[in-house]
């Protein structure tokens, strides 16, 4: 090495070390940060941080689910998780979704785009019955209107609906398959329908645009109440909130129903017509409590009894 290199050497690390100490903090962040990415690159964490206006246990934004049944494509599941954050909701579930490992699927973390935790916490599950095992209230959400079914709602009416139902427990809002939507059996599951009134010449609307449709308008909602509780009053629906029954104790109370009604004569199981989602659409319009549900259990029961006991008697 010459003399002159030397020289510029020496200088060079002369006037570097004043500097060096000043950015040490910024390259240690930068080491940190590149240590984080690289970690979720591989690792995707289930802790939810989303912060939002809601607080208690029955705030709306902490006790409605949105239930995406048997999704086919990632990058909508992505879209969703990131549709919710964006409205301050974490509580996504996926029925039977079609790729394994969705939450992480490099499509779907792509397009969550941010919202990697609501994804990454997203339970799955097989049916949708295990989906609205301790829900009280559902909202299934339709491309277009059916004869038959629950009470069918605007998405305003659905979201104002939700907020009285959400100080009594678990709700959720049920969006279908992106090609095949919900199925007639999806769809009796639930309280009510939603149908998004879209420009009738082009209403195909993306999975994902629909949750973004659906969790706004419950956002708007649910601050309603936000900004009672800041004024002191009583949040909307709280006041006549009721001990309401979950879907799972309502779908056995309508198994029971359905073998009494055969017991007694009065349904045809070889010809049933629509009897029963009459009967489904007449409970989900009066919102039951858990001890409505035991006393149509209850009637049910004495059906079975008499007509067990008449068989046996004529039998003898």
């Amino acid at each position: 090495m010459s003399a002159g290199a030397a020289l510029a050497i020496r200088l060079g690390r002369r006037l570097w070390s004043p500097l060096r100490s000043p950015f040490a903090p910024l390259s240690a962040g930068f080491g940190s940060l590149r240590h984080y990415i690289l970690n979720r690159s591989t690792s995707h964490s289930a802790s939810v941080t989303v912060h939002t206006c809601a607080s208690g246990p029955h705030g709306g934004f902490t006790s409605t689910l949105f239930v995406l049944v048997e999704p086919s494509h990632p990058g909508n599941v992505g879209a969703a998780a990131r549709a919710l954050k964006t409205m301050g909701f974490s509580r996504l579930v996926l029925v039977a979704p079609r790729v394994a490992l969705v939450q992480s699927d490099p499509e779907a973390i792509a397009m969550a785009s941010g919202a990697e935790d609501v994804l990454a916490s997203a339970r799955i599950v097989p049916t949708l019955a295990d989906a609205l095992a301790d829900v009280t209230w559902s909202v299934a959400l339709t491309a277009r209107m059916r004869e038959y079914g629950p009470p069918q709602l605007a998405p305003r009416e659905a979201a104002t609906a939700a907020r009285d139902h959400a100080f009594s427990g678990d709700i959720a809002f049920v969006f279908g398959n992106e090609r095949t939507g919900l199925s007639n059996e999806h769809v009796e599951r639930c309280s009510a329908l939603a149908h998004i009134p879209a420009n009738p010449a082009y209403s195909s609307l993306n999975l994902a645009q629909a949750v973004q449709v659906l969790a706004y308008e419950l956002r708007m909602a649910y601050l309603v109440n936000e900004e009672r509780a800041a004024g002191a009053g009583t949040p909307e629906g709280e006041e006549g909130a009721r001990s309401r029954a979950p879907s799972e104790d309502i779908e056995r109370m309508y198994v029971h129903l359905e073998n009494a009604l055969i017991a007694l004569g009065f349904l045809d199981p070889a010809n049933p017509k629509k009897l029963m989602s009459r009967l489904r659409r007449l409970f989900a319009r009066s919102g039951l409590e858990r001890e409505e549900v035991n006393i149509v259990r209850g009637i049910a029961k004495h059906i079975l009894l008499k007509a067990h006991g008449r068989d046996q008697s004529s039998s003898s």
